[in-house]
């Protein structure tokens, strides 16, 4: 029975009916493990796809060398003890050169041009009390504790505008010039006669008509090197005067006619500032806890040549220009507005923008020497120097006269620094869009592609530097060779000159470098004939 029904399951006729049902059944065989996957993934969880490139997001605030810390405004010391609306009125007055900039002007610093908004409203207010000053402020910025990486604090100084005995014409009393800017000053990337040059960077003078030079020192100034030129603005006593009035980068000048010139900063030759003040505490001569400017001052007037030599240890040296102000007005600032005394400091100017509160808390001798003085005040950001350098870092200015110069001189502590940063900047808001980092590398990829830090380009003293080295060695090495004495044995060796440079006689000295030798050239056999044979024959038996 069975045997008949097998044999008649597959008869020509039956074929087509069973062919489509095995053919079906071979296909569902095959694409059941596809199936069981595709149900499995259901259940898996998704992995997020990052999209290349990343989303262009606004990074949270981001200052060179700081840390920074956020605060409630219930968190800043003495905030509610100070008078909110002169900073106002000192803020205000920032703002003008702020909303003349033009829009879109690129700034490289951290605040960029976030203080248009928070100006915009101070110019359209004028606010009269304080209830309503410390408001705006609340309103339109977020404070932040900042500080340099690694340190709790900031550190404060002092400064103010002195004022000097002196003469428009040279004199047996008044003969130590102040000088103008040079016209032979240059400054790569600005033009000779630019109003701002940086008080940072490297400063040339032209020899010829191409070649570059660093610009004349302190002790080549004050010998002589540009005397003569007609850059004298004024004379004055002596050069302790001149040198308090480039510590503070400006200065009114009594002449003896009864009347004023007012002079401000406006360039420099491009050496680093060395505080005199430091150099006679390394030395012993005056301990660091009794160092003040007037104890600076009455150390040189005893020991005139000892100053001669200190002062010198100070290779920058501080071309003034002459400013039209009236005895009232004060000292004009870096921003370019008068600066307010006791609400204007001088920051970093690389790291801030001109314009940013900043709020100063701790104790400083304020009343005398020894006292304690609570200071709890918001300062605006109005002005900068050539020391004052790092996110806290700043010098408070107290005015003109010989008062504000007895208390600029007591400061140098350390203070908490509070800054505040427009709300369109809030770093915690910024933070929490930000995405998360890529998954860490595994140790085995991080050991085949190692991150190395980018080279640093180097900069153009650096260069000019490393080509005086080149043409100094280069000439040592010619006069060398030129007192060498040739031996009449040819094979005796001549012994090293004692003219020669250091270099050159370790050189002489090293070992030799050996050589190393080539590879030697493969034979030529006759089977590799045979072969190129054999290969042109077979390309070229069509041509036959």
């Amino acid at each position: 029975m069975v045997r008949e029904i097998w044999k008649r399951g597959f008869t020509v006729n039956s074929l087509k009916y069973w062919t489509p049902a095995l053919v079906l059944t071979v296909a569902a065989v095959a694409v059941a493990p596809y199936a069981a996957e595709a149900v499995r993934s259901r259940h898996r969880s998704v992995e997020p796809v990052r999209h290349l490139p990343y989303p262009q997001l606004d990074w949270p605030l981001e200052i060179t060398n700081s840390q920074y810390l956020p605060l409630a405004w219930s968190d800043v010391p003495g905030w509610n003890d100070d008078d909110q609306l002169a900073a106002y009125r000192t803020f205000r007055a920032s703002c003008k050169p702020i909303a003349a900039k033009p829009d879109g002007a690129p700034e490289d610093k951290a605040l960029g041009d976030s203080l248009r908004d928070p100006c915009r409203d101070a110019r359209s207010a004028d606010l009269a009390d304080n209830a309503a000053a410390k408001a705006f402020f609340e309103r339109h910025f977020e404070p932040l504790k900042i500080s340099k990486l690694g340190d709790a604090d900031g550190f404060v100084t002092g400064y103010y505008e002195p004022v000097i005995e002196g003469s428009r014409t040279q004199n047996e009393v008044y003969n130590v010039p102040v000088y103008r800017r040079p016209s032979n000053l240059f400054v790569r990337g600005f033009k000779q006669d630019a109003p701002n040059l940086p008080n940072k960077g490297a400063v040339y003078r032209k020899i010829g008509r191409r070649k570059l030079v660093p610009y004349y020192d302190r002790a080549e100034i004050e010998d002589g090197a540009i005397e003569g030129r007609g850059l004298e603005i004024a004379w004055l006593r002596n050069q302790t005067d001149l040198l308090f009035a480039q510590i503070q980068g400006s200065a009114r000048i009594s002449l003896d006619d009864g009347s004023t010139v007012r002079i401000n900063y406006d360039a420099y030759n491009g050496f680093p500032y060395t505080p005199v003040g430091r150099v006679l505490i390394e030395r012993g001569i005056i301990p660091r806890e009794q160092m003040s400017m007037q104890r600076i001052r009455d150390w040189m007037e005893q020991n005139p040549e000892g100053a001669n030599e200190l002062r010198r240890t100070n290779r920058s040296y501080i071309f003034f220009r002459e400013v039209q102000l009236s005895e009232k007005d004060e000292a004009v600032g870096a921003q370019g507005i008068p600066l307010t005394p006791g609400r204007s400091i001088a920051v970093d100017k690389s790291l801030h923008v001109y314009g940013t509160p900043f709020f100063i808390t701790g104790e400083l001798p304020i009343e005398s020497e020894k006292s304690k003085t609570a200071f709890h005040r918001l300062m605006i950001a109005q002005d900068t120097g050539s020391a004052i350098v790092g996110p806290a870092r700043a010098d408070l200015y107290f005015g003109a006269g010989q008062e504000a110069g007895k208390v600029s001189g007591r400061l140098k502590h350390s203070m908490q620094f509070v800054m505040l940063v427009p709300r369109s900047l809030d770093p915690v808001a910024r933070g929490r869009k930000m995405p998360l980092p890529d998954a860490r590398p595994s140790e085995k990829i991080a050991k085949l592609f190692p991150q190395v830090l980018p080279k640093e380009a180097p900069t153009d003293a650096a260069k000019d530097q490393v080509k005086e080295q080149a043409k100094d060695q280069g000439k040592q090495q010619d006069q060398a060779k030129a007192t060498v004495v040739p031996s009449p044995v040819k094979d005796a060796k001549a012994p090293a000159p004692a003219t020669a440079s250091a270099a050159t006689t370790v050189a002489q000295n090293a070992p030799a470098a050996q050589s190393v030798p080539l590879p030697e050239a493969r034979p030529r056999l006759e089977s590799d004939r045979n072969i190129r044979r054999l290969r042109y024959g077979r390309r070229h038996r069509h041509r036959r």
